[in-house]
């Protein structure tokens, strides 16, 4: 029922020179001539090597980093934040292999897929509120993609809001907190701060708070 209420007429991966988003469009057709050897269109979900069936749990990152999953072609891949990311993963058991950010180390996910809300890279890392809504109609087949789906993790407030709307949740009802845990459409959501190199910098985000979202992520999965 959950899967089918997500159902949409987009496929959960856009195309290569998806055109809906014409600022971001440009932007990557720009980065293109720029890098021609970057990757340089809308990140993939990435999934674990037994296929969509064994997903139970979905990360929702906010978009790709210029030099890192727009560079890379793979989720998290290039930058700070995925060293922190896939780190925890590894350590709780969610993943397997060496993370050395690129594509072809040969890390594996288990029982996870990661995707984004927006899933081609904006112009400073901030995507618009259209964007946003119009990337939806890839993340609701997404979700509705994995039938053995049973957590999501959210990281920061936008992923969170764009992530509760595919579910057919009302925000204002699921509030983004760190640490959060909620119920929407049949899904346990869980929520996060992003692992930016800035959170990090900052204080707002440190190893510690997110080390213990994933360890009550994998109690939950594990019971």
């Amino acid at each position: 029922m959950r899967a089918a209420a997500l159902s949409a007429a987009s496929p959960p991966e856009p195309d290569r020179d998806c055109p809906l988003c014409p600022r971001l469009h440009d932007f990557i057709a720009s980065w293109r001539e720029r890098e021609p050897g970057w990757f340089n269109a809308p990140v993939p979900t990435f999934l674990p090597p037994e296929g969509e069936g064994s997903v139970k749990l979905l990360i929702v990152g906010l978009a790709p980093g210029l030099r890192g999953a727009n560079r890379t072609g793979r989720p998290f891949t290039g930058d700070y934040a995925g060293d922190l990311l896939y780190g925890t993963l590894i350590a709780q058991g969610l993943a397997r292999g060496e993370f050395k950010a690129r594509p072809d180390d040969g890390l594996e996910l288990v029982g996870t897929a990661i995707t984004n809300a927006v899933r081609c890279v904006p112009p400073e890392n901030k995507p618009v509120g259209a964007e946003i809504a119009t990337c939806r109609s890839f993340l609701k087949p997404t979700i509705a993609r994995f039938a053995n789906l049973r957590a999501i993790l959210t990281l920061g407030s936008i992923a969170h809001q764009s992530t509760v709307r595919a579910l057919g949740g009302r925000v204002a009802a699921l509030p983004f907190r760190h640490g959060g845990r909620q119920e929407a459409g049949g899904i346990t959501l869980f929520s996060s701060y992003h692992c930016s190199r800035y959170n990090t910098n900052t204080g707002v985000l440190t190893e510690e708070m997110f080390v213990n979202v994933f360890k009550e992520i994998a109690a939950f999965l594990q019971g």
